[in-house]
């Protein structure tokens, strides 16, 4: 049975279903209080959660979440923005910060590397975060599926950034790239195919983000910010949308919607589907555990499931207490035992 990790502003919720029958979830608390950012647990080694935070730095976890430990690292501040665990091996972790720096381990955390450079590109000087306009973040990393060393990074705000060699080099802002990516996906069976949620749009890539195309058609809302691509078909994608910022985070103005796209046909709003949307609720953030059609998905009314990419959802039955509906989710992870 999975075991779903919610990462809240303040908080990290553990739930699991195992031994208590798919609809009965046991949820334990751990970081309470922290100011968490990002999440990243690797399917190769499950037990191993990461946890980035916005003023305490990244923790780790080598117990599935029922205890953690600080990192001591050289990142440039405590702010670590997002985590991406290589496909290719679990042990090569990649943390981004604000102000926007890369660094990779090849040990599961235990020692960094800055990968240099990225702030000497020539837009670096037009990056800025609205609320924090005096600096900017690495808000996502990707590493590519089938290429250990090419490596996807979204920059908030400002470009969309890739590597082919580890971060040893950098090229930015390729043609038709968004400026305000959010979320990076990659496809596991398809070489080549990139996806981003982003403030200005939802864009997509055939060439390892060389060059992109914008299918729009059908998304009334175009802030942009949680993704999933269905491992079973690389032209199923669901997204999370509102019309700006405002509406995408903050509860007491929020109204977002979730959209997915199949083949050629125009976004599709996934209305009446069994999940919140409209107003009230924040923009989700979503994650697929590798099964065909089956996507999980985290907003502030809870957690809920979906097994045909979609097409109906029901909500996880775990304790969602009043608080944690005042929260826009910082990140979702699903793994089975």
């Amino acid at each position: 049975m999975p075991t779903v990790y919610v990462a809240l502003r303040d908080r990290l919720l553990v739930c699991s279903s195992a031994d208590r029958g798919p609809d009965a979830w046991s949820t334990t608390t751990a970081l309470e209080g922290t100011s968490l950012e990002c999440l990243a647990v690797s399917p190769a080694r499950p037990e191993r959660v990461f946890v980035g935070t916005f003023e305490d730095g990244l923790f780790r976890s080598r117990t599935g979440g029922e205890s953690f430990e600080r990192l001591e690292t050289p990142f440039v501040s405590e702010a670590v923005m997002s985590l991406a665990i290589s496909p290719h091996d679990p042990d090569v972790l990649y943390a981004g910060t604000e102000p926007s720096r890369v660094y990779r381990s090849a040990d599961g955390g235990d020692s960094w590397t800055e990968r240099s450079g990225l702030i000497d590109l020539p837009s670096a000087d037009e990056w800025f975060f609205p609320p924090r306009p005096h600096t900017h973040h690495v808000r996502w990393l990707e590493v590519d599926p089938f290429d250990p060393d090419r490596l996807y990074v979204g920059i908030e705000a400002g470009a969309f950034v890739l590597s082919t060699d580890g971060g040893e080099t950098w090229h930015e802002r390729p043609p038709g790239s968004r400026r305000d990516n959010h979320t990076l996906a990659t496809h596991p069976h398809r070489a080549g195919r990139v996806y981003t949620a982003a403030g200005d749009g939802y864009a997509e890539s055939d060439d390892g983000g060389e060059t992109w195309t914008h299918p729009q058609r059908g998304l009334e809302h175009t802030y942009c910010w949680g993704l999933a691509v269905d491992p079973a078909d690389r032209d199923a994608v669901i997204l999370s949308s509102a019309r700006g910022a405002s509406s995408a985070h903050t509860t007491a103005r929020a109204e977002s919607y979730i959209y997915r796209r199949t083949g050629e046909s125009d976004w599709d709003r996934l209305d009446d589907r069994g999940i919140p949307m409209g107003d009230g609720v924040v923009r989700a953030v979503f994650d697929t555990p590798g099964t065909d059609g089956v996507v999980y998905a985290l907003h502030n009314r809870g957690v809920f499931v979906s097994e045909e990419f979609g097409d109906s959802w029901h909500r996880l039955d775990i304790d969602w207490d009043e608080p944690l509906e005042t929260q826009a989710p910082r990140g979702l992870a699903v793994v089975s035992e």
